[in-house]
């Protein structure tokens, strides 16, 4: 039986039909700057032990960075945050101009305002097509429950509207 062939813009389409937060993922890197960039692809992985996952695009140049650091944070963006995501996903700029940011516990940068972070160091790496399926064992993390979320849903930002 032969794989049918998927168009890749209506597998984004139908996909995007499925509501995600946004991340920028951050480290210092050897040379002691801050590098990062904004992932839609993360989750929750393992409670024991504990691990999230993201995957960033085998084009990325700031993954390799990321990944020679010791640690990393993996900072979940607010509702007020979408200029951020942009700025973090753009190519070839100064992603952390003008951001204002803290050294973690661990001292990965962790971006003001987000509504929950983790700090992480990398545990495995696996073959995800034209992506980097990561998994990262959490060393530190909170959350800021009075601040919603940034969402992703249908190519858009959205902000969630309040249960009642």
């Amino acid at each position: 039986m032969t794989t049918p062939l998927i168009d890749s813009d209506h597998m984004r389409r139908v996909l995007g039909h499925f509501c995600s937060g946004i991340t920028v993922i951050t480290a210092l890197g050897a040379d002691g700057r801050p590098v990062g960039f904004t992932c839609q692809s993360f989750s929750s992985l393992s409670l024991d032990p504990p691990l999230v996952s993201f995957s960033p695009a085998r084009t990325s140049t700031s993954w390799p960075l990321i990944r020679t650091a010791d640690t990393f944070a993996v900072n979940v963006l607010g509702a007020g945050h979408a200029e951020l995501s942009h700025q973090f996903a753009r190519s070839g700029t100064d992603k952390f101009r003008d951001v204002r940011w803290a050294p973690g516990q661990f001292g990965a940068p962790i971006l003001t305002g987000v509504t929950a972070w983790a700090e992480c160091r990398l545990w495995a790496e696996y073959d995800g097509g034209d992506h980097t399926i990561v998994a990262a064992r959490v060393l530190h993390l909170h959350a800021d429950t009075d601040t919603d979320a940034l969402l992703y849903y249908r190519g858009a930002y959205h902000i969630p509207a309040p249960v009642r």
